[in-house]
């Protein structure tokens, strides 16, 4: 009997999920609201941070993980904005930890989810060509991979002190080594299970996803990021993130 199965030259397409944990307080940015319900150009960050997401066409679903008692208010806040219509939208209530509400978000995934971008809500701004270079170097094999920029500074490691001290340098790294990453962090599904499943989780836990995976030894790879991905975390980064926001409204039209 014939089967009817696709031929090797026709596989079918793996579908992409962004997990957005949004369950943190922002304290740096100072009291109020949690960072991303704080408005950016009249608009939550998280609203802009899923929209960054959803502008891919490859992400076909966005898990917004939320502080646990906000979970209804955050899905409100979802179903309030104009999102793209071709991708599907859930709230799941978070953890202690942005690890735990990470891990909550993947465990939320349908089965037949293959590809997982990791995206910080506090970095509302980055450009969908980003999203969709992490998502195809994925697709290409690889089990991780994150954005990244060269850094602007010189970076010396030193021997931390007490706040406003003086603290004694011990090296200074290789500038043309180093890289600030960024996110969306795209990962293979089974690699980014199995990292969350066997690293241990101390204090307040991972705040890179890409690092857990280094620990079980898969390999990391860097793909180019963009100046516009910046973490929106003190009071001038949101100033910042106003002008980006202002000169793309007035060049798009929008």
């Amino acid at each position: 009997m014939s089967s009817m199965s696709p031929t090797p030259a026709e596989p079918s397409p793996s579908r992409t999920a962004a997990v957005i944990p949004a369950a943190g307080r922002g304290v740096r940015l100072g009291p109020g609201a949690p960072k991303a319900l704080r408005a950016l150009g009249g608009t939550p960050m998280l609203i802009h941070a899923v929209r960054a997401m959803a502008a891919s066409r490859a992400v076909t679903l966005v898990v917004v993980v939320a502080p646990p008692d906000g979970a209804a208010e955050v899905k409100n806040l979802i179903d309030g904005h104009a999102l793209p219509e071709r991708t599907d939208y859930v709230v799941v209530p978070g953890g202690a930890t942005r690890q735990e509400s990470v891990r909550i978000g993947i465990e939320a995934l349908p089965a037949d989810i293959s590809v997982v971008l990791v995206h910080d809500a506090a970095r509302p701004l980055v450009p969908v060509d980003t999203v969709d270079s992490v998502i195809e170097a994925v697709r290409d094999g690889a089990p991780a991979v994150v954005p990244a920029l060269p850094l602007a500074d010189t970076v010396k490691e030193v021997e931390p002190g007490m706040p406003g001290e003086p603290e004694p340098v011990l090296s200074t790294p290789v500038r043309a080594r180093l890289r600030a990453v960024q996110t969306p962090q795209g990962f293979d599904r089974d690699t980014l299970v199995r990292a969350h499943g066997s690293v241990a989780v101390d204090g307040d836990g991972a705040t890179d996803d890409a690092g857990m995976v280094e620990r079980l030894g898969s390999t990391v790879v860097v793909v180019p990021g963009h100046e516009e991905a910046f973490k929106v975390t003190r009071p001038l980064d949101l100033v910042l993130a106003e002008a980006v926001l202002a000169r793309r409204r007035a060049n798009d039209g929008f």
